[in-house]
C-alpha cells in the first residue's frame, strides 16, 4: 500500500499515474478498468463528450463503440453512479433487471459479448455539482460476481481507498481531453487575465504588444473550444492547465 501511495504521489502526468493504478488493481483480479470524469455535468446531460477525461486499459474493440456510439450513457450501472457515491457490486443489477430500459439491456448484451459481467463500480464524491467521476473495476472473464463479492468483503476497504487516492491525484493533474494543449504563452496570458490584469497590463508584464496578447488569448479560446476569455480561464483552471508550478511536466 505504501509503495502504491508513493508511486501515485510521485506521478506528474496521466501517463505516469494510470499504469501504476492498473497494475495495483490487477493484483485484486480487476484486470480491466474504465475511469471517466466530467466537469460540465448539468441536469440534462453529462456535458460535451470531447471534454471528458477517459482512462482505460480495455481494448479499442470495446472502448471505441462504448464511447463513440454513446453506449456509456445507457450503461446499467450508470444509473447507480449518477445518484450515489462510494462502491457498489454489480450484483446490484440482479435486483433491477426487471426495470432496465431497452437501451440499458442493449449495453448489457454488448458487455456480455466482451466478457464483461462481474465487477464493482466506484462513484467519487466531488465538491462541485457539475463534476462527476467514476471507475468501473472489471473482473477477469472467468471470475463470477459471487467470487468478486467474497474478495471485496476481505479487501474492499483497501481497494476503495486506493481508487479514491487515484481520483484525488487525477483531479490535480493537467489534462486536455480531446482538445489541444495550451502553449506556455497562452497559459501565462490566461493566468494574468485570471489575476484581473488588462490586455495592456499583460503586454507590459510579458514584454509583448497588446495585439500579440490578444492573439495568444484568441488561440487559447480556440484550443479550449470556448467563446469568451472568461470561459477559457475557467476551463483551463478546471483542467489544471494554468497556475502550475514552473517545470511541472505537462500532459
Amino acid at each position: 500500500m505504501l509503495d502504491y501511495i508513493e508511486a501515485i504521489v510521485a506521478a506528474r502526468t496521466m501517463e505516469d499515474v494510470w499504469p501504476v493504478h492498473c497494475k495495483a488493481m490487477s493484483r485484486f483480479g480487476f484486470n480491466r478498468l474504465f475511469y471517466g470524469l466530467t466537469r460540465s455535468r448539468s441536469r440534462q446531460s453529462l456535458g460535451d463528450r470531447d471534454d471528458f477525461l477517459l482512462l482505460s486499459n480495455i481494448s479499442e474493440a470495446y472502448t471505441v463503440p462504448f464511447v463513440n456510439d454513446g453506449l456509456y450513457l445507457h450503461a446499467p450501472m450508470m444509473r447507480w453512479v449518477l445518484s450515489n457515491t462510494g462502491a457498489v457490486s454489480w450484483s446490484w443489477l440482479r435486483n433491477h433487471l426487471h426495470n432496465l430500459t431497452p437501451a440499458e439491456r442493449n449495453v448489457l448484451e454488448f458487455n456480455g459479448k466482451h466478457r464483461i459481467h462481474a465487477g464493482y463500480s466506484v462513484s467519487f464524491q466531488d465538491v462541485s455539482p457539475r463534476a462527476i467521476a467514476a471507475i468501473a473495476l472489471i473482473a477477469d472473464p472467468d471470475v463470477g460476481q459471487e467470487a468478486v463479492d467474497a474478495m471485496w468483503q476481505r479487501r474492499g476497504r483497501k481497494i476503495l481507498a486506493m481508487n479514491n487516492i487515484l481520483h484525488l491525484k487525477v483531479m490535480n493533474l493537467p489534462y486536455t481531453a480531446a482538445r489541444k494543449t495550451l502553449t506556455k504563452r497562452q497559459r501565462e496570458a490566461l493566468e494574468w487575465v485570471g489575476d484581473g490584469k488588462t490586455t495592456q497590463d499583460i503586454g507590459t508584464i510579458m514584454g509583448l504588444t497588446p495585439a500579440t496578447i490578444e492573439k495568444h488569448l484568441r488561440l487559447a479560446r480556440e484550443a479550449l473550444d470556448v467563446e469568451t476569455t472568461a470561459q477559457a480561464v475557467a476551463k483551463a483552471s478546471f483542467q489544471n492547465q494554468i497556475f502550475l508550478v514552473e517545470g511541472l511536466p505537462q500532459n
